[in-house]
């Protein structure tokens, strides 16, 4: 029993050392692998935010940086391109976005390649790519890019009674299609019942929908209306109501009676002066 053991023991061991040699070479062939793909591919990264909100007629920063690793040195002149899904060139500008970009870094060897759009349009809305060509020590050249970055925009939000019924207060704002953004209308900070709500229909002739929020009015105080994209507010407006005061006549203004004051001394400062020239000698 005993030497049945001994053997049984001296197997486990055996196996033991036979895996912890190909543990070993496994790791060393995983870490060589990994060294052969560091050396070739540098540790270089584009980062844009996800997305952006822009107002009608505004400028847009549209961020873009690079990281490159403590061991990379890049010889050149990164060559930048910033183009939308729709192949139209942001950098250098194509006819559609001339005059209308800016570099925020004009150091050619800065790893800030971000620009500013101008006067930002309802069809400027869509997806955006950052993307570079960086020749680094030894000849080395490689093209990354970012993510992309979805950019929204969002025109003039109104806010205030509707026209054909003053009880009724009504938000709206255009917005260009994208995920996330939601409209909303609060009465001294809680949410009212809506009685009518446009979540944005899509119409293919148009580059935005329309988002629109009514609520009855509830009592004086302060109303907000609200874009927010996700947990994030865009923009909001502010309706301040004060209702009349219940019991308390309201008259309008006597404007005869203002007209009649006014013509009495004029009518007796006529008369007087036919008088005196029917007198004079």
């Amino acid at each position: 029993m005993c030497l049945y053991s001994r053997d049984m023991l001296k197997i486990i061991l055996s196996e033991l050392n036979h895996n912890l040699i190909w543990m070993k070479w496994g790791w060393t062939a995983w870490m060589f692998l990994y060294f052969m793909i560091s050396g070739t591919h540098p540790l270089i990264t584009v980062h844009q935010p996800p997305v952006l909100t822009a107002a009608l007629g505004e400028d847009l920063i549209m961020p873009c940086h690079l990281n490159l690793s403590n061991e990379e040195k890049m010889t050149a002149r990164p060559v930048l391109y910033w183009v939308h899904t729709d192949n139209e060139k942001l950098w250098v500008p194509s006819e559609r976005y001339k005059r209308r970009v800016d570099l925020l870094d004009s150091d050619p060897l800065s790893l800030n390649k971000s620009i500013r759009l101008k006067n930002v349009q309802l069809a400027d809305n869509g997806k955006y790519l950052c993307k570079v060509s960086v020749t680094m020590a030894g000849g080395k050249s490689f093209r990354m890019k970012g993510n992309g970055t979805l950019v929204m925009v969002y025109g003039n939000m109104t806010f205030g009674l509707t026209s054909h019924n003053d009880s009724l207060l009504q938000c709206e704002v255009n917005v260009t299609q994208g995920p996330g953004l939601v409209l909303s209308i609060f009465h001294n900070e809680c949410k009212p019942q809506t009685v009518d709500s446009a979540s944005g229909d899509t119409d293919a002739a148009l580059p935005y929908v329309t988002l629109s929020e009514t609520i009855p009015l509830r009592g004086g105080g302060k109303y907000e209306c609200q874009l927010h994209l996700n947990e994030n507010l865009i923009v909001e407006s502010i309706f301040n109501y004060t209702p009349p005061e219940s019991g308390v006549a309201v008259f309008p203004e006597p404007w005869f009676l203002y007209v009649a004051l006014l013509l009495v001394p004029t009518t007796i400062l006529l008369g007087l002066v036919t008088v005196l020239l029917i007198n004079r000698p």
